[in-house]
C-alpha cells in the first residue's frame, strides 16, 4: 500500500526558508506524479506544484513559482519542496499527494481531486 509521509514543517520568521520532504513508501517514486498542496484555516486546498518522472516534468502555480522549487531524491524515494522568502500568508498545512497518472503535471496538477493518495500534512507557520 502506498504511503506518503511529509516532514520538515515548523516555525520560521518572515523572509526565511524551509525544505519540506515527502517520502514515498511502498512503491518506486518513478511510478507516480507527486503534487504539493497547502491549506490555510478557512481556505480551500491550494495546488502549488507537481513533479513526475514522465519527461522529468515539473509545473508550478503562478502565485508561488518565484519562491518554491520542487525536486526529487530518487535514492531516498523522496520529493522535496524548497520554499524561500516565506511570508506570513504562507502559513498553512502542507500536503503531498500522489497519482499513477504520470502525465498529470501537464494538466490538472493543481486540482486536489486529481490525486488518489495523500499524506497527513506538515504545519508551516511564518511569524515573527
Amino acid at each position: 500500500q502506498l504511503q506518503l509521509v511529509e516532514s520538515g514543517g515548523g516555525l520560521v520568521q518572515p523572509g526565511g526558508s524551509l525544505r519540506l520532504s515527502c517520502e514515498v513508501i511502498g512503491f518506486p517514486l518513478d511510478d507516480y506524479a507527486i503534487g504539493w498542496f497547502r491549506q490555510a484555516p478557512g481556505r480551500e486546498r491550494e495546488g502549488l506544484t507537481c513533479i513526475s518522472s514522465f519527461t522529468d516534468n515539473t509545473k508550478y502555480t503562478d502565485s508561488v513559482k518565484a519562491r518554491i522549487t520542487v525536486s526529487r531524491g530518487d535514492a531516498e524515494n523522496t520529493v522535496y519542496l524548497q520554499m524561500d522568502n516565506l511570508e506570513p500568508e504562507d502559513t498553512a498545512v502542507y500536503y503531498c499527494a500522489a497519482d499513477t497518472d504520470r502525465k498529470l503535471c501537464y494538466s490538472d496538477f493543481y486540482q486536489p481531486w486529481a490525486y488518489n493518495t495523500w499524506g497527513q500534512g506538515t504545519q508551516v507557520t511564518v511569524s515573527s
